[in-house]
């Protein structure tokens, strides 16, 4: 038989893609590599610990993917950040540095200097850039708010959420709604002020009490005998009615479109020649080690109050950690009543070596520098390493351009589409987003091109 689709990759992208055509009527088959779905959201469990191995909250920010967790009834079981998240924590040279997560907090802090406030003071009134060339996250921050803003808070923000270096990072593809604030506005400040006064949501993080694992395996559930797992694709080609998909070992698979949503390399490799253009695009899209290092520790262990998010820090010579997590801060259920939870994140583009260590090495390592930072007394309760050989995608420059060229496959290749995190955005509620407009685009594809009767010989296993 023919199936209307198949979707390479259960991840979330692939899952909610997925789950949304088959609320479409058609007939949808999910066939991943790995023995389990859900891609790098996965949640661990030890004794009353969890521990996140990969995102680990979802922006409500984003309004469309918010009414698809609505509509998949998860929520009304979503948890908030907890009530002790009070401050944002960066890290220089000089320790920690709790900043009021107020809009004035930067200017009240002395983490900054006198002179890096008063250039962030006059932002309001800095020219517009005056030509298209692409800019990097940190020339884009020191345009607008001065370079030590952008060396002291933007570059950690970009090691936070990409794992990145600002200096790399493309600012179209990192902070698109950055860009069109300073078009539409002409300053950023007027912008966030201007959609601060409207009816865009805030910002806030939520969770589920099982963890960020609570969305893919509720869109399993959904999917349930649809998803094929522990298949291996080998080559995807054209044929007369759609394509064929070779596996390593569950025989050939017919089907009228093909969505990819796995990581840009596996794209790459699978498309170099139905779709060159698109093999080259995903191939030029990096994606350095990253190591999850996760604590457990008594209460009285830790003399830091532990009242935000986590912390973030500035680029240093022979620095581990890039940043962290008050995981049972953010949300409750995430220690014992009497302990605290603390995850660290290393590598990236800054020392993707670091990712390599051996565990014990790592960990040692980690530990010494955050009991230094924290006031943390002996060893801790806990402790669980977990290393992503390939991490979060690098958007350098020229995203916009390959972008493009990927999600304009279908035009060259009719019936072959691509999504997830390398596109539109790292987060899990990007995922969401881009993934439905992908679901979108392939059922128009297919009301489109009426199915053709495949030859007995092309049919699965004939």
């Amino acid at each position: 038989m023919t199936h209307d689709v198949v979707v390479i990759g259960g991840g979330i992208s692939g899952l909610s893609c997925a789950q949304e055509l088959a609320e479409n009527g058609l007939d949808v088959q999910v066939l991943e590599r790995q023995v389990t779905t859900g891609g790098n959201a996965k949640s661990l469990r030890f004794d009353k610990f969890l521990m996140e191995l990969g995102p680990t909250t979802l922006n409500a920010a984003f309004p469309n993917a918010m009414k698809r967790i609505d509509h998949l009834k998860l929520g009304q079981t979503t948890q908030e950040l907890g009530e002790n998240v009070r401050k944002r924590y960066l890290r220089d040279d000089r320790g920690l540095h709790g900043i009021s997560t107020h809009p004035l907090g930067f200017f009240t802090s002395g983490y900054l200097s006198i002179r890096d406030r008063l250039s962030i003071a006059t932002e309001l009134f800095r020219p517009t850039k005056s030509n298209d060339n692409e800019e990097t996250i940190h020339q884009f921050a020191t345009r607008r708010f001065g370079v030590g803003f952008a060396d002291k808070v933007i570059d950690p923000m970009a090691a936070g959420i990409f794992m990145g270096d600002s200096k790399s990072l493309s600012i179209n593809g990192s902070f698109p709604k950055l860009v069109e604030l300073e078009k539409r506005f002409g300053s950023i400040t007027r912008g966030i002020l201007a959609a601060k006064r409207g009816s865009e949501p805030g910002r806030m993080l939520l969770s589920w009490d099982d963890g960020i694992a609570t969305l893919p395996q509720r869109l399993t559930s959904l999917l349930a005998d649809r998803i094929n797992t522990g298949v291996t694709v080998t080559k995807i080609t054209r044929t007369s009615a759609g394509f064929k998909i070779e596996t390593a070992n569950s025989g050939t698979i017919n089907s009228r479109a093909v969505v990819l949503a796995v990581q840009p390399h596996v794209a790459s490799a699978l498309l170099g020649d139905l779709a060159p253009e698109t093999a080259a695009a995903t191939g030029d899209i990096a994606a350095p080690a990253i190591g999850v290092v996760y604590f457990g520790y008594h209460k009285d262990q830790v003399d830091h109050q532990l009242d935000g998010l986590g912390f973030l820090s500035v680029k240093a010579k022979d620095q581990v950690i890039s940043g962290a997590q008050f995981c049972s801060t953010m949300f409750s259920g995430r220690a014992p009543s009497d302990h605290v939870s603390i995850s660290c994140y290393v590598g990236g583009a800054r020392n993707p070596e670091l990712a390599n260590m051996p565990e014990t090495e790592l960990v040692n390592m980690v530990h010494r520098e955050l009991s230094d930072l924290l006031g943390i007394r002996g060893e801790p309760v806990l402790s669980h390493c977990h290393r992503w050989p390939r991490g979060l995608p690098s958007y350098t420059l020229g995203h916009d351009a390959r972008r493009q060229v990927i999600e304009t496959t279908n035009q060259r290749v009719p019936g072959l589409f691509l999504t997830g995190n390398y596109l539109q955005g790292v987060s899990m509620t990007n995922c969401l987003e881009a993934s439905s407009v992908t679901a979108g685009r392939v059922v128009k594809a297919l009301k489109l091109t009426p199915a053709k009767t495949v030859p007995r010989e092309q049919q699965l296993g004939a």
